[in-house]
């Protein structure tokens, strides 16, 4: 089983669920990272067209991406070890569930998107929170800490996810995990791709819409 996720909604909310990801870049003598909160864009279909952004403008990955904007980014969700003591089949191997996406960028730099970039992350972060906190809060040091960031847009070329949540067990092993897993997010997450039995039936369109996704 490759497990590839079953539509482009499963990779949007990962994207919008944990947003913190590794933006690697390849412009220099060896590979960069900057770990950053980023904000999906999506096309009438749903689709994740581009991931908004900003730098530390002191930040040496700027003018790498400047010279080579090619990058990777990495969004990692819900993850653990899975143990043997948690089934009834003693003899059952120990595996790590997880569910990960991997983009293929351009890196785009929008300076003049500095403070909506900012705009839309706190958005997005407050949530419908009561009296949510806005960007203008900060005041006359807002102008001066602008000055200090650049925003970027990282236009996807491919999107490779891997959601490996336990569909592939047994039902009855299925059922014991999401009843011992203690990571509430992760059994979650596993419930949605089981049971099993539910989960084959759909497989074959959702596989076909991400194979045009990445091409």
């Amino acid at each position: 089983m490759n497990y590839q996720p079953r539509s482009r909604a499963d990779v949007l909310r990962l994207v919008e669920a944990y947003p913190l990801a590794w933006l690697i870049g390849a412009a220099g003598p060896a590979f960069d990272a900057t770990p950053l909160p980023l904000l999906p864009e999506t096309d009438a279909s749903g689709a994740i067209v581009s991931l908004l952004g900003h730098f530390a403008l002191r930040n040496p990955q700027v003018e790498l991406l400047r010279r080579n904007p090619r990058a990777l980014i990495l969004f990692s969700g819900p993850h653990g070890y899975i143990s043997p003591r948690l089934v009834s089949q003693r003899g059952w191997a120990p595996t790590w569930n997880y569910a990960v996406a991997k983009f293929q960028v351009d890196i785009e730099f929008v300076p003049d998107e500095n403070l909506r970039a900012i705009e839309k992350l706190v958005e997005k972060m407050e949530g419908d929170v009561a009296n949510p906190w806005q960007v203008a809060e900060v005041g006359t040091r807002l102008e001066s800490m602008l000055r200090q960031i650049i925003a970027f847009r990282a236009h996807v070329r491919s999107v490779d996810g891997r959601f490996k949540l336990g569909q592939d067990e047994k039902p009855e092993t299925h059922s014991e995990l999401l009843a011992r897993v203690a990571d509430h997010d992760l059994t979650s997450w596993m419930a949605d791709y089981g049971p099993p039995q539910s989960v084959a039936t759909g497989m074959s369109g959702a596989v076909n819409e991400m194979a045009e996704l990445n091409k």
